[in-house]
Order: C-alpha cells, then structure tokens, then sequence
C-alpha cells in the first residue's frame, strides 16, 4: 500500500505510536486509506482546531535533518532544555547547525524549584552549563510552560525578531517544549497579534509553522529522545512517577557512613564518610525514597527492583548501575538527571549511581 501522507504537515499517517509523527486513530487511518477525503494527523488536526501543539518524537536521522535546515534562512533559534535535566537536554552541536543564526537559551520547569530559590543564581549556572558545552546564548530565560511564569518576558523579547524573522524552536524529548508553546500562544491575545490565530498550517514533514504577525513564523520541531536522557528510557506509567507537577519539597534524611539511599529504582546514594548529617532529597513527591544499610543495599536492590523500588517497572531493562565517586568540599546538589537533586553539606564522601550512569553530576547548592 502506498504512503498517505497528512495533508497539513507531510508526515506519513500511522495509528501505531501517539508519540510519533503523522499519528492518527485507526478510524482515521481506514477512512485515509479509503480515499474518504483528506485527513489530518492528530497533531495538525488539534493545532488547526484548538491552537494546541501536541510533542512528538523524531527519530535521530530527522532531528539532525531538520537541524541542518536551521541555516538556511534568518531566523531565532529557541533551545528549550530541562531544568531538572540541563546536561541530558542541551543540544551542544548547535552552533554548527545554525551558522550565522543567534540563539537563546530557555530553561523551562521553573516552577517546579521550591519557592525560596534564587532565580538569578539558577540562571547563572544554567548559562555556565551552556558555556561549558560551549553553547553561549544570546539570553537566557528561566519559563513554566505549565504555570506561565517567565513567560511574558520571553514573548516581548522574541516579539522584537519576529518582525523580520522566523522564530524556530529546537529541543529534545521532555523537556516542555510544547507545552511552553501552547502557553506562549495561549497568552498572546489577537489584539497584540504576535501569532495569527486565524490559521495554523503544517508545512514540511515533521514540523508545524505558525503564521507570526509581518509574514514570519513561529517553527515547532519534533524532539528527540538522546541516549543521554534517563527519562527517554521509561514508558509512560513510569515518567508519571518520575516528572514532579508540583513544586518539589524538601525531604531529609539523617545519614551516617554505611548507609545508603535509593531515589527509587533510578538513582542510589552510597554515604562513604563523614560524619552523621542529613541530606536533603528534591524529587517528585511519588517517587519512593529509602533508606537502608550500605552492605546490605545490593541484595535490597535485587529483591525489590520492580517492586518497591519502582520505576522500573517489572519488564523495563535499563543499563546497569555506574557509580562516581565526589568528595564534597561545600554545600552542594548532587545530580540525577530528570529525576532531581540531593543537597549535601561540606565534608562528605559519597558515590552515587545511576543506570548507565546517565545524569549524574554535582553543583554548587542552588538552595
């Protein structure tokens, strides 16, 4: 059977994967295939009718694809990373791909640090992170695509390009991109007319164009899953337990040498030495910490993997544990990249795991 393709993006119609482009349900993919007039994907059908932008995900070979198109005219590019997972997100081959394009950097999921966190320290080390990688933004925004926070003032700096340029958004997988998108058309009123709400029309495959007041557009993506993101490795029932929706709380544990904590079955903290001092855990609040002995944690690991130590879910294989060591010399954040942070004072020795080793790292504490 030949290839029916979406008549507002080009992506080829598929009832197989949400999560894909060109998904349709099977009733519309039979009426496609029946010549029964033209259809839509899901993503095109809910832009057009409700101005909502659905994530999808593109395979590796697309993504750069589309990459390689970001030189190709003047535009802004947008780089959406995940605050809570600022190494695993961050697209550091940017620069070749855009040439002599400017781009700003967006950490989104803002509203999900406590609210006695200091914004100005969080944005100083999200652009140390991107220099680092060798990345240096024209701006860095902190955003909620979920609350709106951050928001208004990302809109009014890229309203002053997209009068003579296309605004393009580039990110990986779960990292809010179109959420922050629908929040940015949600908040924009016709009057203003930053986005003409009028139309919303799917262009070249893989990717959706929103009309932008003066000719320009507003470009959406698709994101990729990258191998160095440990939430591109759960299912769906797993990320639930994982992503926080509120902002995260502290929870601290008193811990002495000898003793170990599981951030479920994603994260583990072995306490080397030290003296006896709480660590304070930020994760999301369905995400089951504990706390045992060291010498008996492998054995703990083992009985309860997929059971209380969930996620991973029974059946879902993960890369083995990689641990590193860190002497902590001040008060820092030790990483679990899209899992969440535990801070803990000076004068500790600790390792900590991962599978595959994936989103560990330290920080000065940002709390």
């Amino acid at each position: 059977m030949s290839e029916i393709r979406c008549i507002g993006c080009g992506s080829v119609l598929q009832a197989d994967n949400p999560k894909q482009a060109g998904y349709v349900p099977a009733s519309g993919l039979a009426k496609a295939e029946a010549g029964d007039g033209n259809v839509y994907c899901q993503r095109c059908f809910k832009l057009r009718h409700y101005g909502q932008i659905m994530p999808v995900s593109a395979d590796r070979d697309t993504f750069l694809q589309l990459l390689s198109q970001l030189n190709q005219k003047p535009a802004m590019i947008v780089n959406v990373v995940d605050l809570f997972d600022v190494n695993g997100s961050l697209l550091s081959s940017l620069p070749r791909f855009i040439g002599d394009n400017d781009f700003i950097l967006v950490g989104n999921k803002i509203d999900l640090f406590p609210k006695n966190s200091r914004l100005s320290r969080i944005k100083d080390w999200l652009r140390q992170i991107a220099n680092n990688a060798g990345l240096f933004p024209k701006a860095v925004f902190l955003v909620s695509g979920q609350t709106g926070q951050g928001v208004t003032e990302l809109v009014d700096y890229l309203q002053k390009f997209s009068e003579r340029e296309d605004i393009d958004f580039v990110g990986m997988t779960n990292v809010g991109k179109s959420t922050l998108l629908n929040q940015i058309i949600s908040q924009v009123s016709p009057e203003k007319d930053l986005i003409t709400t009028s139309r919303f029309p799917g262009t070249t495959l893989d990717r959706i164009e929103i009309p932008l007041a003066g000719g320009h557009n507003l470009v959406d993506t698709p994101g990729i899953i990258a191998d160095q993101q440990l939430t591109g490795l759960l299912n769906a029932a797993e990320l639930k337990q994982v992503l926080p929706r509120k902002p995260l709380k502290p929870a601290t544990y008193q811990l002495e040498p000898g003793q170990t904590l599981f951030l479920a079955g994603l994260g583990r903290i072995d306490y080397l030495q030290g003296p006896r001092t709480s660590f304070v855990v930020y994760v999301s609040r369905d995400l089951y910490v504990h706390r045992t002995k060291t010498s008996h944690a492998d054995e703990f690991y083992e009985k309860q993997a997929g059971q209380l130590l969930t996620p991973p879910q029974t059946g879902t294989k993960l890369p083995a544990w990689q641990g590193r060591d860190y002497s902590i010399n001040e008060k820092s954040d030790l990483l679990f990249g899209g899992i969440g942070f535990v801070t803990v004072p000076a004068g500790c020795h600790v390792r900590t795991y991962t599978p595959g080793g994936i989103g560990q790292g330290v920080r000065k504490a940002l709390i």
